[in-house]
């Protein structure tokens, strides 16, 4: 028999390899309710045949690397979002801006999930158009991309370097301000920030409709629009539905898709290509067959080696799977919680 055919795991038949997928790589974009997830889940069980490892960088930073970017001193993940969110990402220097909420402990303040917030169009127009007027003579001019993101543009770079959301989630904001020569100044634009945000008739409609407030905004993946972008992996397609991951695939020239309605149909899709990086967000992460989808594509060998990148909040956890590895019967399921110990 050819070595170009393989026995599927358990249906017993044979499949050609020769237009299946090789490797998937999939990013896991949520943080807490992804180590919610029981025991029973599909994703505790391929976590418990995996080789889990653990990278000390979070999840966006880690794509980054891998991709070929340097952070100077930051990953320049504003710029690249923005050329993709219809602004003029390669012009002068780039911030994100999230909306957020800051939460009042017992001594300080915490950023609280998720980050960014939802905001309608309206209510950020207004809130952006607060900001320009406010900061038009320190040079900053703020942004609202089209799919609802929120920049800060530069003509100069700040000398600052900012955290990126997942390694502050939860935690004292204070540990994570920005740093550098003019960290004092961008701690006063934030103090100034909040000062608008608060009583701004826009934030007075969302309280009325049940909404929490956006009492601040949180600055990251500063930088201006890298000259290259190319990566040492073998990626070749990359699925997605961010316009981060969208530029970025397009400044690395690779092929890109956007996400479809189940993982099923993503999988069905990309045969053919040698590597695909997937970028798994919230709606699809938190369906139960879309790790079922994957699971199958382990055992009927339509995935030879899959990789999960789990969003760990400032800890990325790495787990690769081959379909040999579902037959590791002696290992068994645990909580989804257990893996941050």
């Amino acid at each position: 028999m050819s070595h170009s055919w393989l026995v599927a795991s358990k249906i017993g038949t044979y499949l050609p390899i020769e237009n299946n997928l090789v490797k998937l790589t999939v990013d896991c974009v949520s943080t807490g309710q992804l180590f919610a997830m029981p025991a029973t889940s599909v994703l505790a069980y391929l976590l418990s045949k995996a080789n889990v490892s653990e990278e000390d960088l979070p999840l966006e930073a880690l794509v980054c690397a891998q991709s070929g970017l340097v952070p100077m001193p930051d990953y320049p993940i504003a710029a690249i979002a923005a050329a993709g969110d219809g602004l003029d990402g390669d012009a002068d220097y780039w911030l994100r801006a999230d909306p957020v909420h800051l939460v009042l402990q017992r001594d300080s303040f915490s950023l609280s999930e998720p980050c960014p917030l939802p905001v309608s169009r309206a209510h950020a127009q207004a809130m952006i158009a607060s900001f320009n007027a406010h900061f038009a003579q320190d040079g900053l001019k703020f942004c609202l991309g089209e799919s609802g993101a929120w920049y800060v543009s530069l003509a100069q770079p700040p000398q600052i370097k900012t955290a990126l959301p997942a390694m502050a989630m939860g935690k004292n904001v204070a540990h994570f301000m920005p740093q550098g020569s003019a960290a004092s100044q961008w701690v006063a634009y934030l103090n100034e920030v909040q000062m608008l945000l608060h009583g701004h008739a826009a934030n007075a409609a969302r309280e009325a409709a049940g909404e929490v407030a956006i009492n601040s905004i949180w600055l990251s993946g500063g930088g201006v629009m890298p000259a290259t972008v190319k990566s040492d992996s073998d990626i070749d397609c990359v699925v997605g539905n961010s316009v981060f991951y969208k530029d970025l695939a397009k400044r690395s020239d690779l092929a890109y898709q956007d996400i479809a309605a189940s993982l099923q149909s993503v999988i069905s899709q990309v045969v053919g290509h040698t590597h695909v990086r997937l970028q798994l967000a919230q709606d699809l992460l938190l369906a139960e067959d879309s790790f079922q989808a994957l699971l199958n594509g382990l055992k009927n060998r339509s995935i030879t080696q899959l990789v999960l990148n789990l969003a760990c909040y400032e800890k990325t956890l790495v787990a690769t799977i081959r379909p040999l590895d579902l037959y590791k019967f002696w290992r068994t399921t645990k909580p989804m919680s257990a893996y941050l110990v």
